[in-house]
C-alpha cells in the first residue's frame, strides 16, 4: 500500500510484481505492438479492483499519457490500452482527454530514482476546460517504479480540483523483494 503523506495520490495497487513473464508481457504491449495484451491486462486489474477492500470509487479512468513525440513514435499509449477496456469493463467513464504530458521525457530505464522523480516535475498538466472539480479518478499506468509518474500526474488532477486519485497499475517494480518462505507464513504458535 502506498501511504498518502508520502504521494498526492491516495492509495496505488499493482496486480503484481514487475518480474519474469510479466516482464516480458508488459514489453511486448509496450515495445512489440502486442496491443491485446491491454485487455489481458485489464481483465485482470478488474478483478483486483473488484477483490479490493480499499473503496475504488470513482467517477473517470484516466491513462497516463504520453507525450505527442512518444505517441507518434510508438503509434499507441500503452496505458490507454489497458484504462479503455478497464473503464468499459468496470462501466466507469473513460477520460483519455483530462490529462496531457508537456514534456518529453529521457529513457528512463537509464535514470536513478532521483533523476526519475526530477523528470516528472511538471511534465504532466489537466487540458484546458477540463472539468476536474471534485471528481474521483482512477489512473492507469502499465508499471510502478517510484511513484514519480502517478504523484506527478496526481499533483496535476489535485491542482485542477480533483477530490480523489488512486493508481492502478499492471505492475510495480519491487527492489530487493523476496517471497516469503513456507515457514514465514506459517501462523501457528
Amino acid at each position: 500500500m502506498c501511504r498518502r503523506e508520502l504521494y498526492d495520490f491516495d492509495f496505488a495497487r499493482s496486480y503484481a510484481k514487475y518480474d519474469g513473464p510479466l516482464v516480458r508481457a508488459v514489453t511486448a504491449l509496450k515495445y512489440d505492438q502486442v496491443t491485446p495484451l491491454g485487455a489481458w491486462f485489464a481483465r485482470r486489474l478488474v478483478a483486483l479492483v473488484r477483490a479490493s477492500p480499499e473503496p475504488f470509487a470513482t467517477d473517470a479512468v484516466v491513462p497516463v499519457p504520453l507525450h505527442a513525440a512518444r505517441l507518434r513514435e510508438r503509434g499507441y499509449n500503452q496505458a490507454e490500452l489497458i484504462a479503455r477496456p478497464l473503464a468499459r469493463m468496470l462501466d466507469i467513464p473513460f477520460r483519455s482527454y483530462l490529462l496531457v504530458r508537456t514534456k518529453p521525457r529521457p529513457d528512463k530505464l537509464k535514470l536513478t530514482i532521483r533523476e526519475r522523480w526530477r523528470s516528472v516535475r511538471g511534465a504532466y498538466a489537466t487540458r484546458s476546460g477540463a472539468q476536474v472539480d471534485k471528481m474521483r479518478v482512477l489512473l492507469v499506468d502499465d508499471v510502478m517504479t517510484t511513484g514519480a509518474t502517478l504523484d506527478a500526474c496526481s499533483r496535476a488532477l489535485r491542482t485542477a480540483g480533483a477530490a480523489r486519485v488512486v493508481g492502478l497499475t499492471v505492475a510495480r517494480v519491487i527492489p530487493n523483494w523476496e517471497p516469503p518462505t513456507t515457514s514465514q507464513l506459517d501462523t501457528r504458535e
